[in-house]
């Protein structure tokens, strides 16, 4: 069955080797790259799970960028179609990443727009990213947030469903909003907005399998089918690892089909299998 990776990154040595990333580093066993990891690899660990898509996102923090929207651009021309680039901004120059995530969708082809609170510890309901908001209605493209705690040395609060989540999709009823990596552990949080709001959707990044909580996973075979996408958070964990216990789930084949990549392929307007 083919499957979207609806969150990943192909890294830069900026990304990967990161001191914020020690923590991950030292539960995943990774270590520091001395080299760029050579974009067939990525395509390779891809396509090892059956992953047809893979939503390579750029990354803007505060200090400047890890991962530029043109290095992400390159990435997914050297793909041979296996990547799609979705952009990322700079919060503090409004203007500016308003331009900037027209010119990735308009220009580069990018299906979406990822900021990740904790990088700049601002809450998704701080007037800097309202622009933005504005922009993806505007442009017909998801915007992907992180919930639930940090991994990395980070305050978690940003992550947290209510209020932000719920209060970005009260102002901006529009607006399709793909929370990643789950929200746990305010999980329940996260459902609940889910429910409350059609645009809003979870997706499975930063965990594998066997660690979904009990709750997400009986959303997921139930009214949830529609809502829940895949994602591995690559290359702090691959696809295949993360998809390593899906048979012990117990999901027919039609949540099992919307879950790899047809609920995807709806929200980001991706095309149909190949």
């Amino acid at each position: 069955m083919p499957v979207v990776d609806a969150w990943m990154q192909h890294p830069t040595l900026r990304h990967s080797n990161h001191e914020m990333f020690e923590s991950l580093r030292r539960w995943t066993g990774m270590e520091l790259l001395e080299e760029p990891l050579p974009v067939k690899a990525t395509v390779a660990a891809l396509a090892a799970a059956d992953v047809e898509i893979g939503l390579s996102s750029a990354w803007y923090g505060p200090q400047g960028p890890l991962i530029t929207n043109d290095e992400v651009a390159e990435f997914v021309a050297q793909s041979d179609g296996r990547l799609r680039g979705v952009a990322g901004a700079d919060l503090t120059r409004p203007v500016t990443a308003v331009r900037e995530l027209r010119r990735a969708v308009g220009e580069l082809g990018f299906v979406a727009l990822r900021i990740v609170p904790w990088l700049w510890q601002l809450p998704p309901t701080d007037r800097l990213y309202y622009p933005l908001y504005a922009a993806c209605v505007d442009l017909g493209i998801p915007f992907c947030t992180q919930v639930g705690h940090t991994g990395p040395l980070r305050p978690s609060e940003t992550g947290r469903p209510i209020p932000y989540i719920d209060q970005v999709a009260i102002d901006f009823p529009e607006l399709t909003i793909v929370c990643g990596h789950i929200g746990y552990p305010w999980t329940t949080e996260m459902i609940a907005v889910a429910d409350k709001h059609p645009g809003v959707h979870i997706d499975t990044s930063a965990y594998t399998a066997r660690r979904y909580p009990p709750e997400l996973v009986d959303y997921l075979r139930g009214r949830g089918r529609h809502k829940v996408l895949f994602g591995s958070n690559y290359p702090m964990i691959t696809p295949a690892r993360a998809l390593e216990h899906l048979s012990d789930l117990h999901l027919d084949d039609e949540t099992s089909e919307l879950f790899l990549s047809g609920n995807a392929r709806r929200v980001f307007h991706l095309p149909a299998p190949s």
